[in-house]
């Protein structure tokens, strides 16, 4: 038996390889206070798509999730886009009580990308987000949701 090399032509070695460099999209979340233009608008986070796609193409949409006084509540929340492209400010409209979880979806027209935020009383937890490149199923947010 002869062993047999196969070469590929230059078309399928770009074709393989473009995974490797398609990079990915993701929400970087920060502390507003080190925005001026999101202080001003009294932001709680802010949020930054990032990754190898133009980030001035990243829509990001977000909702409170929660329970108040035993009732599940969700809410759309106003996103405020800033002046740096793929930059956006969040402020509280959900209410004190209760426990939440904000959930940011985003997409730039190629790639979507989710995270989710625990915020109660003390403010929103910047550390200790989830993230993924699909959406959220009802039981991880109730997961977040539980004390």
């Amino acid at each position: 038996m002869r062993n047999r090399i196969r070469t590929l032509t230059p078309a399928a070695v770009l074709l393989l390889a473009g995974p490797l460099f398609a990079g990915g999209f993701y929400l970087q979340i920060g502390n507003p206070e080190a925005s001026p233009e999101a202080g001003k608008l009294h932001a709680v986070v802010t949020v930054l798509a990032t990754g190898c796609h133009d980030p001035a193409l990243a829509k990001l949409t977000a909702t409170a999730i929660g329970t108040v006084n035993g009732e599940r509540r969700e809410i759309p929340l106003k996103v405020d886009k800033l002046s740096t492209p793929g930059m956006f400010a969040l402020a509280r409209q959900w209410p004190q009580e209760g426990r939440w979880v904000i959930r940011l979806e985003a997409n730039n027209g190629v790639q979507f990308t989710t995270t989710l935020l625990a915020a109660g009383p003390q403010g929103v937890d910047r550390y200790h987000h989830r993230e993924q490149q699909k959406a959220f199923t009802a039981a991880d947010i109730d997961s977040m949701l539980r004390p």
